[in-house]
């Protein structure tokens, strides 16, 4: 291919994207050709096509064009907002099994440190991590010989995922405490893993607590996450349980749709769970990204049972909106931090060329009951309880060291002295909302009264900037129905 006709194919590659993403969001091009200016596109891309051939003909080292055109292609979409971007064949193969409830790679969840160190949140139960030994808190220094500083856990997720039955070395350094009490880091050592086919389990744990308080930690939104939290919460229900607590710290979010059949688990037939709202269109008529979302059964929950909801900073995207609705119409107190602030939806616009490729590209913001989107602005909790992150990396250990030698105790954690079956030790770590929680449900009052003395109102805890209220939530809907989210 010589260099003259590379950057012909890429200019055509590159138009033919930019028609195929903007002709289906909303006429791009019918509006380009209707300004004043009437700049033909070819004209303005034509900057792009003269640093493709510069690169061609300058670079130190041969390039070829295709690894271009996808690096031009993510610069584009990534520059729109932090959730939009180019995905690759491989990177869309792995969305689509993530909502199905399985990925491959070597099962653990990640995140950053008050350092910025990517660290190991906790590894799977029964994953090739939990089998290679990783375990909580190892700080990830490097990836196949590959430095993660500077990477997001996104960044060092997509390294980490690959093929079942190929391999990935992490390189990895241990806090160890010292008989003195100090903490100390180990020297680096590798660790190689062999990735397999891992199922998202949504159910990270189900146990009864103190005082007959059932809990339940719901990790993703995913297609069989209804299904998987209404027998968890039929099975509690059957053993009598006083109150409950669904924690939703750490959920990244996933389908829209799975919020909508999560929140019908405890509200009314017919209650609004949220709304999503696409760019208006010049004519004034909706946009096709516009729907709502109602539930349609009734609640498999008393309505009077004590409910208590746990969020964090890492509660992002569907875990926000049954936190929203679950607030909105006071069905359950909300306890913990400020949630992350994901109130975007995201569509998967399949692309022709690069062949298998596709657009993630933010389609429509949500909407709470409250007629707010969150988006980048998060939900407060109307009980508010803090963790550091330090703190909730040394609960993360706790917890997975309860059942490292015993898998049959995966969903009996341990959280501290409210958790049945554990010894108080002076190093046990308390997981502190959670405690909270347990103090709330034993106050000596009905449990309507408890919701109004704790309940924050709605336009405290659910606020948006100005430029993202909604003044008309009473348009004619219709249009998409879930919106892949990853973590953040």
């Amino acid at each position: 291919m010589t260099k003259r006709n590379a950057k012909r194919d890429f200019l055509t590659v590159l138009v033919f994207c930019l028609v195929m993403v903007f002709a289906l969001s909303n006429g791009f091009l019918l509006r380009i050709y209707a300004q004043d200016q009437q700049v033909e596109i070819y004209q303005e891309i034509e900057p792009i096509g003269d640093v493709i051939d510069i690169i061609l003909k300058e670079y130190v080292r041969d390039v070829k064009i295709n690894e271009v055109v996808e690096g031009a292609l993510m610069g584009m979409v990534g520059s729109l907002d932090r959730n939009s971007a180019f995905v690759s064949a491989e990177e869309l193969e792995a969305l689509r099994e993530e909502t199905k409830g399985e990925f491959e790679g070597i099962g653990i969840s990640i995140k950053q440190d008050d350092n910025g160190y990517i660290t190991v949140f906790m590894p799977m139960v029964g994953s090739p991590a939990a089998e290679a030994g990783i375990k909580p808190n190892d700080i990830i220094v490097a990836i196949d010989g590959k430095s993660s500083e500077g990477m997001t856990t996104s960044d060092a997720a997509d390294v980490i995922r690959g093929k079942r039955g190929s391999y990935v070395t992490l390189t990895l350094v241990r806090p160890e405490v010292t008989d003195t009490g100090e903490e100390e880091k180990s020297d680096p050592f590798d660790v190689k893993v062999q990735r397999a086919r891992i199922p998202l389990d949504s159910i990270k744990e189900a146990q009864i607590l103190q005082n007959d308080v059932g809990y339940i930690r719901l990790s993703t939104f995913s297609d069989t996450s209804t299904k998987d939290l209404e027998k968890y919460i039929k099975e509690l229900l059957s053993q009598d349980i006083k109150a409950l607590v669904l924690d939703l710290r750490w959920n990244y979010g996933g389908l829209l749709t799975a919020s909508k059949d999560v929140s019908e688990l405890f509200l009314p037939a017919h209650s609004l769970v949220t709304y999503t709202r696409g760019r208006a269109r010049e004519d004034g008529s909706p946009s096709k990204e516009d729907m709502r979302l109602f539930t349609s059964k009734q609640p498999i929950l008393d309505p009077d049972l004590p409910f208590i909801v746990l969020v964090n900073s890492e509660t992002a995207s569907a875990a926000e909106i049954v936190t929203g609705a679950l607030q909105f119409y006071q069905r359950a107190l909300v306890l913990g931090q400020k949630t992350f602030g994901k109130g975007s939806v995201q569509t998967i616009i399949p692309l022709q060329r690069p062949v298998n490729s596709a657009l993630r590209l933010t389609t429509a913001l949500y909407y709470t009951p409250a007629d707010v989107t969150i988006d980048h602005q998060g939900i407060l909790p109307d009980v508010e309880v803090e963790m550091t992150r330090e703190q909730e990396l040394e609960l993360a250990r706790q917890m997975y060291e309860s059942f490292e030698h015993d898998m049959d105790k995966q969903h009996h954690q341990n959280h501290g002295s409210m958790t049945l079956g554990f010894e108080a030790a002076e190093d046990t770590v308390e997981d502190l909302p959670l405690a909270r929680a347990i103090e709330i449900f034993a106050e000596d009052l009905p449990w309507q009264e408890v919701l109004q003395k704790y309940h924050r109102d709605i336009h405290e805890t659910q606020t948006a900037s100005e430029t993202n209220t909604v003044n008309d939530p009473k348009r004619t809907i219709g249009g998409k129905t879930e919106a892949p989210s990853e973590k953040p």
